[in-house]
């Protein structure tokens, strides 16, 4: 069974930067990708980046694209999200996630494994 353990999250003024890490335990680990996704408030929970886990592909949001990096570190089984430039629109929930197979890293429904999600405040 895979464990995904986010940390990083906090409170942050508008302009500002936060690294979010995602620490994968488990037996063995080798998925085809992982992903961050985020849920606001009322909303539902939506994809932010994700990168394949032997080829580093990644994958933006268009929205996000150029404010956040993803990036894995495959000997820790870690894959971080930086964060810049936050706006006060992108206080959520962060989750991280990890999928088996190679499907469209995008969806939701391509992931088995979640994260417990760190929550990211940007005050204006």
């Amino acid at each position: 069974q895979v464990q995904l353990v986010e940390s990083g999250g906090g409170l942050v003024q508008a302009g500002g930067s936060l690294r979010l890490s995602c620490e994968a335990s488990g037996r063995t680990f080798s998925p085809y990708g992982m992903g961050w996704f985020r849920q606001a408030p009322g909303k539902e929970r939506e994809f932010v980046a994700a990168i394949t886990w032997s080829y580093g592909i990644t994958f933006y949001a268009d929205s996000r694209k150029g404010r956040f990096t993803i990036s894995r570190d495959n000997a820790k089984n870690t894959v971080y999200l930086e964060m810049t430039s936050l706006k006060p629109e992108d206080t959520a929930v962060y989750y991280c996630a990890a999928a088996r197979a190679p499907l469209p890293l995008r969806s939701r429904d391509s992931y088995n494994y979640w994260g417990q999600g760190t929550q990211v405040t940007v005050s204006s």
